[in-house]
């Protein structure tokens, strides 16, 4: 009787074991992953793709909302570097890709220069899409407290100073064409507004005007905002997202849209890049994803598809 009672005992025993190795084994297969699982997954990820590394030719005032979005990109495509991009204005950009310099994508602030650069076979003209949209304001230095809203029927008083980029820089085209409709730039064709080119094509196109020897010209819309934040002059034309680029700047007016041609951002691929299918991606993840909206918005630019 001792001896049934004894294997009794002994059978519940291993019943009990092997019950309490089945529940460790579950409690294991529902552990969290471990950091060395995660590295493993992104090492995977990695392994997936080719490694590449993208050019990319950018307007100027796209400086610092490219950089962060470069950044967050590659933090979740670790198989893509960004060479050294080229932050110039638009005109000098499309001057780059004639000498030779080879490129990925082409970012230009301006419809007219990336029409040049489609026509001379530097970009897939398939490709191309505005990108963005801008507006053009007039700034004064964040100092300046005499100065806290102003007009282009103002600038036609000749109470200002004013800096606006040269003919290469597309918000200096901007400028003038606005200019132009309250008799402060004359087009050499004649023409005014949204029908002028803005440029003045080595003429003085400010004499004769209100602007006559009041007018600072320079090469990029970041030079032409540093001459307000500076003093230098009492009112720089720049865009919307220059504000939120530079700083020590306000804006104190508004340029009203139908006095210049559309401010916009077309962006394509390049006849030449050897990345056709990773740069697309990244000009779908800029205008799609989530995270890069937001870094757009922070910088001031809006998507054109918005």
């Amino acid at each position: 009787m001792k001896q049934k009672r004894l294997t009794r005992l002994v059978a519940v025993c291993a019943c009990f074991a092997l019950a309490g190795a089945l529940a460790l084994t579950g409690c294991s297969s529902n552990a969290p992953t471990s950091s060395s699982s995660t590295s493993s997954s992104s090492s995977s990820a990695t392994d997936a793709h080719e490694p590449v590394t993208l050019q990319i030719f950018a307007a100027n005032s796209l400086s610092k909302a490219m950089a962060e979005a470069q950044d967050a990109y590659t933090a979740d495509h670790s198989w893509v570097t960004f060479a050294d991009t080229q932050y110039k204005s638009s005109g000098e950009l499309n001057q780059m890709l004639a000498a030779g310099s080879q490129a990925d994508i082409l970012i230009s602030a301006s419809k007219s220069k990336m029409d040049d650069a489609e026509k001379a076979g530097y970009t897939q003209a398939d490709s191309r899409f505005t990108m963005f949209k801008n507006d053009l304001v007039m700034v004064t230095s964040a100092n300046n407290s005499s100065i806290e809203s102003v007009t282009l029927d103002d600038i036609a008083t000749g109470k200002y100073t004013v800096a606006v980029g040269d003919d290469s820089v597309p918000a200096g085209n901007y400028a003038n064409q606005a200019l132009s409709t309250v008799g402060c730039f004359v087009d050499p064709d004649g023409k005014t507004g949204s029908e002028s080119a803005g440029k003045a094509n080595g003429t003085d196109a400010y004499a004769g005007t209100p602007l006559a020897g009041k007018v600072v010209t320079d090469t990029s819309v970041g030079n032409v905002c540093k001459h307000a934040e500076s003093g230098d002059v009492d009112i720089a034309f720049v865009y919307t997202s220059d504000v939120y680029r530079f700083g020590g700047v306000k804006v104190v007016g508004t340029v009203p849209n139908d006095t210049h041609k559309a401010i916009t951002y077309p962006a394509a691929l390049t006849s030449t890049t050897q990345n056709a299918e990773e740069a697309q991606a990244f000009l779908d993840w800029c205008v799609n994803d989530p995270n890069a909206q937001e870094i757009w918005q922070k910088w001031g630019f809006e998507l054109a598809g918005n």
